[in-house]
C-alpha cells in the first residue's frame, strides 16, 4: 500500500489546480479540470461504480454494498484545488527516506532550509519518509493529500473483497480554497447519511468544532493630487488604511491567539493614494463571541468615519459556521471515527478546527461532515511537507472506519 500511495500522491502533486478568489464562476479556474478528470479515469479503471464528473467539476463515485446487512451508507471527501496563497505550477517535490532530525535543504543554492528549529513538529517524524517541496513552490498536500488516501482506500476494499463494508460514497470537489466548495455540492444526489472530510493535518485529528466565518472588505477613499501641490488637498489613503488596521486590538490577531480564541485577520491590501482595499477574515468558536466581533469591526468603521469625513465603506458578509452545532446530536458518528482510529493505535486528537473546511458548511446543507486528518504540515506555502506513513494512517482509518461499521451494524 505504501509505495502505491507515494507514486499516487508525486502524480497528483504535479498537476497544477490552484483556485482562485474573486471569480465568479465554479470551478474559478480551468485548470481544475485537468485534476478531476485524471481521478475521473482513475475511479473508472479501478471498478467504482457511478463515476460522474458535473458541469461544475464536482466528481461522485460509488463503492457499492458488498454486506447482506442494513449499513448506513457513509461518504469521504476531499478538495482537488490547491491554495492561491502561493505558488503552485512546476511543483517537485523531494522525497526523504528515513529521516533522522536534520534540517532539510529544499533550496541549498537559494538558502531555503526546512529546520526542524524553525518546525520543532518535523522531530516526530524520525524514521520514516517525508515528502517536501523543492523550496520555491507549496506541495499541494492540503489536499491532495486526503485524495490520495480516498482514492487508495477505495482501491484497497475493492482489491480486498472480503473486508465487509456498506455504500461508501466519495466526492472531489473544486473551490473548497476560495471557500466555495460545498457552494454547488448535491447533498440529496450523495445521498450519503454522513460523511468524513479528510483534510486535517497531524496523525490523530479528529475535529467537529470549527470557527464561525465571515470576510469583511473596507474600502478606503483617498484624494490624489499632484504631490507638488497637495498641501491642504490630498487625502493618502495608504496612511488612512494603516491607521484603521492599527486601531483594532493587535493582540487579537492570527499570531497571538490559539485554541478557542478568535480573531481579526488582515488578509490581503491592495492600495494607492485615491483609494485602498482592505480584505479581512473574522473569526470565533462561540456564535454570540462571533456576531459581537462583527458588532465591534462595524462599529470601529463608523468610528473612524466620524473622524475621517466618512472616507470607509464596509461590506461584511458570513462565510460558515460553527459545525458542533450540527454534530452534537449524532455524535455516534464521531465515536466511530474515534474507535477506528484506537484500532489502528492511533491516538485520537480532538480539538477545534482554527479554521473551516466544506464539512462545515456540508452539515449545515443536511450532510453531517466531521474532519479527519490527512497528515499534511505547514500548508500554504514553500515549508509544507507531508510524511508518507501519516498518509498510510489515513488510507487504513478509512478502511478501518467502513469496516467497523459493518460490524457494528
Amino acid at each position: 500500500m505504501k509505495e502505491q500511495i507515494l507514486e499516487r500522491f508525486l502524480r497528483y502533486v504535479k498537476i497544477d489546480s490552484m483556485s482562485e478568489f474573486g471569480v465568479d464562476k465554479i470551478p474559478s479556474t480551468e485548470k481544475q479540470w485537468d485534476m478531476a478528470k485524471v481521478l475521473e479515469a482513475e475511479l473508472k479503471a479501478m471498478g467504482m461504480q457511478e463515476v460522474e464528473l458535473d458541469e461544475h467539476c464536482y466528481l461522485m463515485a460509488t463503492l457499492p454494498s458488498n454486506s447482506q446487512k442494513d449499513i448506513p451508507t457513509i461518504g469521504f471527501v476531499a478538495h482537488i484545488d490547491s491554495s492561491p496563497d502561493f505558488i503552485s505550477d512546476d511543483v517537485r517535490p523531494k522525497v526523504w527516506p528515513n529521516y533522522q532530525g536534520q534540517s532539510l535543504a529544499l533550496d541549498e543554492e537559494a538558502g531555503i532550509f526546512l529546520s526542524p528549529e524553525e518546525f520543532p513538529e518535523m522531530l516526530k517524524y524520525k524514521g520514516q519518509t517525508l515528502i517536501t517541496t523543492s523550496g520555491n513552490t507549496l506541495l499541494s498536500a492540503d489536499d491532495k493529500a486526503g485524495v490520495t488516501e480516498i482514492m487508495s482506500a477505495m482501491d484497497y476494499l475493492i482489491q480486498h473483497p472480503e473486508i465487509e463494508h456498506g455504500k461508501i460514497r466519495i466526492c472531489f470537489t473544486p473551490d473548497e480554497e476560495v471557500g466555495r466548495g460545498a457552494d454547488l455540492f448535491d447533498v440529496e444526489k450523495f445521498g450519503a447519511d454522513w460523511a468524513y472530510t479528510m483534510d486535517g493535518s497531524e496523525v490523530g485529528e479528529l475535529e467537529y468544532e470549527n470557527f464561525n466565518a465571515a470576510y469583511a472588505k473596507v474600502t478606503v477613499q483617498g484624494k490624489s493630487v499632484h504631490p507638488g501641490y497637495a498641501k491642504g488637498k490630498m487625502v493618502n489613503s495608504h496612511y488612512l488604511a494603516a491607521q484603521f488596521m492599527l486601531s483594532l486590538p493587535l493582540e487579537e490577531t492570527p499570531e497571538h491567539t490559539e485554541g478557542y480564541e478568535g480573531f481579526y485577520h488582515l488578509n490581503s491590501m491592495q492600495a494607492s493614494v485615491d483609494q485602498a482595499e482592505m480584505l479581512y477574515i473574522i473569526r470565533d468558536h462561540d456564535r454570540q463571541k462571533f456576531e459581537d466581533r462583527k458588532q465591534f469591526f462595524e462599529q470601529k468603521v463608523a468610528d473612524f468615519n466620524q473622524k475621517h469625513n466618512n472616507c470607509l465603506s464596509l461590506e461584511i458578509k458570513d462565510q460558515y459556521y460553527n459545525m458542533r452545532e450540527k454534530i452534537e446530536p449524532l455524535m455516534h458518528i464521531v465515536d466511530l471515527a474515534e474507535a477506528a482510529m484506537k484500532d489502528l493505535n492511533i491516538t485520537p486528537l480532538i480539538k477545534p478546527i482554527r479554521g473551516g473546511t466544506d464539512g462545515s458548511r456540508l452539515s449545515y446543507m443536511g450532510l453531517p461532515c466531521p474532519n479527519i486528518f490527512a497528515g499534511g504540515m505547514n500548508f500554504h506555502g514553500r515549508y509544507e511537507y507531508v510524511a508518507l506513513e501519516s498518509m498510510e494512517l489515513a488510507t487504513q482509518l478509512i478502511v478501518r472506519i467502513a469496516e467497523r461499521l459493518a460490524e457494528e451494524a
